[in-house]
């Protein structure tokens, strides 16, 4: 059986105040023809599915209609994907019903039966061969909130300690939540599936270890502190695909990946490997992974930080194509250090691109600092982000850094407001 692992693909991304619409619909192009050329069992989209929880129509458009084109030129193939913490699951489910008729499956929440236990039936899915016979089961597992797993029976940390997983030392509700859900849905698996069937596991979340871009990955509500542990995949899950992190890579374990995003999503991605992984199985177990390189449809160029004289020499010497449409120009960073402000730097770089096919999105002023400069007084409010900004702010007030147990408080907040925006946008 053969599968294509794909995530973080943040349609409707604006970069720098640009939308990235023809970037995104050549990407989903390509991975059309290498669906058509590899011809996979299954798809699989781990989460991030589109950039904000209220995307814009033109990107619900470009997804949906490459559901329907993946569909028309692979009838058998079955496409299973799940909600990341920057997709609203509600919207990531509302078409479910339509999709099924795609062979899609879209899961976007997790459910609760009366009794409180977990409805994990509903997160397996079946994957089969091109025989239509029972290969393999998805575990299909979205982004799971602090609503969805904290306050509820036998998700508590006492519930854990059971268990025996890592979650239970940090003594923290929502990993063990999260950890507890992971543990059922793997065992109702088991009990699922007959001999010979592989067991996939499909997550959206911050494995501990994992390498994470500073730059463009907003926290799964609780960052690094309470990213959970890669032993919640024991052995007999021959392949666990993950989404969230941006930059490709496995987790202790070849079984074990983040496919990456297949565009880079910051300046700080460039020299990311973007790829979609082929995975291969052999009855139960992983016999193979393929990265398939995803081509880049709109260059990105970052100079810098240098002074201002070398940058100058750098743009001159700077390649393009000036066939190339003006949506295909490449986009450009560059970080200037300076000995004294510059009021004409801009005036400068624009001179030294005049003519050229190339899009100056980010200009970046490197001052030198005083001994009296107060630190982080010449950035910028963007390229700090809410989290820092918090704890400068409180280490200002009352002259010591936050404790984890107050960041953990500010990121579930901000967590419940960028869901609240998404609710408001669903209703």
């Amino acid at each position: 059986m053969k599968l294509i692992h794909t995530a973080d693909w943040h349609l409707g991304q604006t970069f720098h105040g640009q939308e990235r619409h023809v970037e995104h619909r050549a990407f989903l192009d390509w991975l059309l023809e290498t669906l058509a050329a590899r011809q996979p069992d299954a798809l699989l989209i781990a989460g991030d599915i589109f950039d904000v929880v209220n995307p814009s129509l033109r990107a619900q458009e470009l997804f949906y209609d490459f559901i329907v084109r993946a569909h028309e030129r692979l009838p058998q193939l079955e496409i299973v994907m799940i909600a990341g913490n920057h997709d609203s699951g509600n919207r990531i489910e509302l078409p479910a019903p339509l999709m099924q008729r795609l062979n899609a499956h879209a899961r976007g929440r997790v459910q609760w039966r009366d009794d409180g236990q977990l409805d994990a039936e509903r997160l397996l899915i079946p994957l089969h061969d091109d025989q239509g016979e029972t290969r393999a089961w998805c575990l299909a597992l979205p982004f799971l909130r602090p609503a969805e797993v904290t306050g509820r029976s036998g998700i508590h940390t006492s519930g854990i300690e059971a268990s025996g997983t890592e979650a239970n030392a940090q003594g923290n509700d929502y990993v063990a939540g999260i950890s507890r859900v992971h543990e059922q849905l793997i065992e109702v698996a088991r009990k699922q599936r007959n001999p010979g069937q592989a067991l996939i596991a499909m997550s959206h979340a911050h494995l501990r270890g994992a390498a994470v871009s500073e730059d463009s990955e907003r926290p799964i509500v609780i960052g690094g502190e309470e990213s959970i542990s890669a032993t919640l995949f024991p052995e007999d899950i021959a392949y666990v695909a993950l989404g969230h992190l941006h930059r490709a890579q496995r987790v202790g374990e070849e079984r074990i990946r983040y496919s990456g995003s297949p565009l880079p999503l910051d300046f700080s991605e460039v020299t990311y490997p973007h790829q979609v992984l082929e995975v291969t199985l052999e009855d139960e177990r992983l016999a193979g992974i393929e990265a398939l390189l995803v081509p880049r449809p709109v260059t990105m160029h970052r100079l810098g930080p240098a002074p201002l004289e070398t940058i100058e020499t750098e743009l001159a010497a700077l390649d393009h194509d000036p066939a190339l449409p003006q949506e295909r120009w490449p986009w450009l960073e560059v970080s200037v250090m300076l000995d004294a402000p510059a009021p004409d730097l801009r005036a400068r770089i624009e001179a030294a691109l005049n003519g050229k096919a190339l899009r100056l999105l980010r200009l970046k002023r490197q001052l030198p600092e005083t001994e009296t400069q107060r630190p982080g007084a010449s950035e910028r409010l963007e390229n700090i982000g809410p989290r820092a900004l918090f704890a400068r702010t409180w280490e200002a007030r009352w002259g010591t850094p936050p404790e984890d147990a107050v960041l953990a408080d500010f990121d579930r907040l901000r967590q419940d407001v960028l869901d609240a925006q998404g609710e408001e946008a669903d209703a």
